[in-house]
């Protein structure tokens, strides 16, 4: 959910979700790894918010005697491959085929930045897996409006990552209770 609060910029909810998040045992890297994934997905200034939001959220736990764990820091990048063969890499991956026509040849720059910034340098951090970063993503695209091409691509390569769709399901319905029944509405057609 909280990457969905993100996305919309609910940031009161947020900090309650973020805190659930601790409780629960997500570590406080993998928490600032998806805040800092959805800039690609929903703009710096709702990351940078979350981050903030997330900030305050671990200096009031640590004023009251809670110790979240830290989590671990991201394996270094392989320094045999460019970042653009990185990305190409692992967009393939988790597509299912290489990515290239329409809107990349018509725009060869996003092209290049999807493959080299969001795949090479943000997917290629370990802190998260696949499905992981999928759901991120898929939660992030459904609570926005105006994006279901993305979100019916995110869903098949979440499911090509090894999510189902019980847990996309599940997510959809975490989307009505915190979002809105039309964005889980959306969500569960695209399904």
């Amino acid at each position: 959910m909280i990457s969905a609060l993100t996305a919309t910029g609910d940031l009161q909810n947020l900090k309650i979700e973020l805190n659930t998040a601790l409780d629960n045992g997500l570590t406080i890297n993998e928490i600032k790894e998806a805040l800092v994934q959805l800039y690609a997905y929903c703009g710096f200034p709702r990351s940078l918010n979350a981050l903030s939001v997330f900030m305050q959220v671990v200096e009031e736990r640590k004023n009251t005697g809670k110790a979240d764990t830290e989590g671990r820091n991201a394996s270094p990048i392989p320094a045999n491959k460019s970042m653009l063969e990185l990305g190409t890499e692992i967009q393939t991956k988790i597509v299912g085929q290489p990515v290239s026509g329409g809107v990349m040849d018509f725009a060869p720059a996003i092209d290049q930045y999807l493959k080299e910034h969001l795949f090479g340098a943000i997917f290629a951090s370990d802190v998260l897996d696949y499905q992981q970063r999928e759901l991120v993503t898929v939660s992030a695209l459904a609570g926005m409006n105006g994006l279901e091409g993305q979100l019916q691509g995110h869903l098949k390569y979440a499911m090509s990552t090894g999510v189902t769709k019980r847990q996309l399901e599940e997510l959809f319905s975490t989307i009505e209770k915190y979002i809105g029944k039309e964005q889980a509405d959306k969500g569960r057609s695209l399904l």
